[in-house]
């Protein structure tokens, strides 16, 4: 797994807990995908259960509870 894609994620996780994404044309530029690829990423998130929802009104993804997303290892 490309060092990039893992970085995406932590940037996107680390604007959706500020509640600082802007709107999605916005947010995909300040993390340098397309828009599309925003979705991509979004949709990915929320199947591993990140509660994320958009604001229409202050233009900005947020979590519907606090928390971050997490990518590590577990030891059984």
């Amino acid at each position: 797994m490309p060092k990039k894609f893992l970085e995406r994620f932590h940037r996107i996780d680390f604007f959706i807990s500020k509640k600082a994404t802007g709107n999605p044309a916005q947010f995909a530029k300040k993390i340098d995908i397309s828009e599309s690829m925003l979705y991509e990423y979004l949709s990915i998130l929320k199947e591993k259960g990140a509660p994320i929802q958009y604001d229409k009104e202050r233009e900005t993804y947020y979590y519907k509870i606090d928390g971050q997303f997490k990518i590590f290892f577990e030891k059984n």
